[in-house]
Parts: C-alpha cells; structure tokens; sequence
C-alpha cells in the first residue's frame, strides 16, 4: 500500500455527509497473456448515494481540461471496463467504443465469494482475503471490513467492506488502491461515461456488440476502402504512419490489424472473449 493512501481518517469522519467517495486504483493488465510486461492504467471507482461507477482516469482528465480551457479533445478508453450500476447492486450497464461508436449494454453479473479466515496488515488496516471465480478467471480480492463500502474495481462487489487489492491467479490483471478523495457533490460524467465526449451511447444488446466487433474485424478500414472504391488511383491514405496507394495495400494492412486484434484478445472477462478466425 503506497504513502499516498492516507484518506481513510478523514473518510470515516464524514460517511454520511459526503456527496462522492472517489477510491483510485491503479490497475496492472496484459493485453496479451503471453506477455511478461504490464501496461498501466489508473481507473476510478465513484461512490454516490444512488450510483457506483468505474472507469479510467484518463477520461475526467481529458474532460476537466476541455471544460478549463474551452477545447474539444477526446479520449478513447480501450480499458473494456467502464461500467456503472445501482448502488447494492450486480446489475450493470457497460460501455464499450467500437468502430469509431459509442455504445452501451446491460448485464447480470452476480459474484458469489468464499471468504477467507486469513488477514493481513497494510499500513493502519487489516486485510481479509476472499476468492471467487469470474468471467472464467480465478480472482483473490483483499478487502476492509472498516471501510463500509461493499464495491470494489469494476465489476467486484459484495463483499463486507471496500475491496483494496485484487488480481487473478495468473496475474494477467492486478488492481491496487493508492488513493481516496472525498467530493462534496456528485461529479457529472455525462460527457464521458454516458457519452463519448459528444458521442452519446447507443444501447445495444450483447449480441449485437458481438455482430459489430465481427464486422470490425472483417474489415477495420472499411472507410479507407470506400474512400478508394469512389476515388482515381491517385488516392494516398495514411494508416499508422504508413502511406497506402492501393487496395491491394490496404488488405495487407488489413490483415496486419486482424493480427493485433487477435494477439491482444485478452478481456478480464475471458469467457466472453471474441473467437476470430484466421483468414
């Protein structure tokens, strides 16, 4: 547990005043399992009276910068973890970006846990170790009975106090608590929850977000490919930094992403991971 987690005093003193308990981890995950490095990611974990929201800190920073200095920046949060629900419950609402929209859809998501007699020590706390398995992983969470919040990252939640650390048991996805902060009002997250700063989430169902990850897939330049369908052949499209003349061009670019989508198709939710084939 980092020095910078010194919020929980000041926390308990004001449990029923404070509009927002925003809780920071800082998350650890693989995008490809096979991988030793990490990439890193500080999500956030609001906790309102009516609602529990979790997402990355990367989109309130992009969103308090347009609003401070009057620009139209976004961001596009790869994380697949922006979720909000009810307060006590396992319903939740998910969003997701997929070729170049924004949508949203809704799921059951129920966690039954075993919780452990074994404790530990970080800093002033004690940690109570509990299992569970989820989204075809095995996970271990370590929570607090002190801090009265039955929520932790994502989609973990139920258990009799906040969740401070939680990982699978190989390791591919590790959350750490590093910081609290107690918001007298609730922070508005219109523009990049609800919306994707000006996109606003489209619902949609599991199998239609299945349908258009697959189309995406199958062709993830497909306006590139339009453009060269109504243009002369002296067209040049840019695609990560490489210059394309031609269709034939483009389908070796085509298969290059397809060979990234599938190499990174590492959800934290393995079960539901998408089968791409190999063309």
């Amino acid at each position: 547990m980092k020095s910078t987690f010194t919020l929980m005093a000041l926390l308990m003193t004001a449990l029923c005043h404070a509009q927002t308990h925003r809780f920071i981890y800082k998350l650890q995950y693989k995008m490809d399992s096979t991988e030793i490095t990490y990439e890193n990611l500080n999500m956030i974990l609001d906790i309102t009276p009516k609602e529990v929201k979790f997402y990355g800190r990367n989109l309130i920073t992009t969103d308090s910068l347009n609003k401070k200095f009057g620009m139209n920046s976004d961001y596009t949060d790869m994380s697949g973890q922006i979720v909000k629900r009810k307060i006590n419950s396992f319903d939740n609402e998910n969003f997701i970006n997929i070729k170049n929209g924004y949508y949203s859809f809704k799921t059951t998501d129920k966690i039954n846990w075993t919780i452990s007699n074994e404790t530990r020590k970080a800093e002033n706390y004690t940690l109570q170790k509990a299992t569970t398995r989820f989204g075809g992983r095995a996970w271990t969470a370590w929570f607090c009975k002190d801090i009265p919040f039955n929520e932790g990252p994502f989609k973990f939640r139920g258990l009799p106090g906040l969740i401070f650390e939680l990982s699978d048991t190989k390791n591919n996805f590790i959350y750490h608590l590093i910081k609290s902060q107690k918001l007298p009002e609730v922070h508005p997250t219109d523009n990049f929850v609800e919306s994707n700063f000006g996109n606003k989430a489209i619902p949609i169902n599991e199998k239609q977000k299945y349908k258009l990850i697959m189309e995406f897939y199958n062709d993830p330049f497909a306006f590139e490919r339009n453009n060269f369908s109504k243009s002369n052949n002296d067209l040049k499209i840019n695609i990560n930094g490489k210059e394309i003349h031609n269709v034939d061009e483009l389908n070796t670019q085509i298969k290059s992403m397809q060979e990234v989508i599938r190499k990174y198709n590492n959800p934290v939710e393995i079960d539901k991971a998408m089968h791409y084939p190999v063309y």
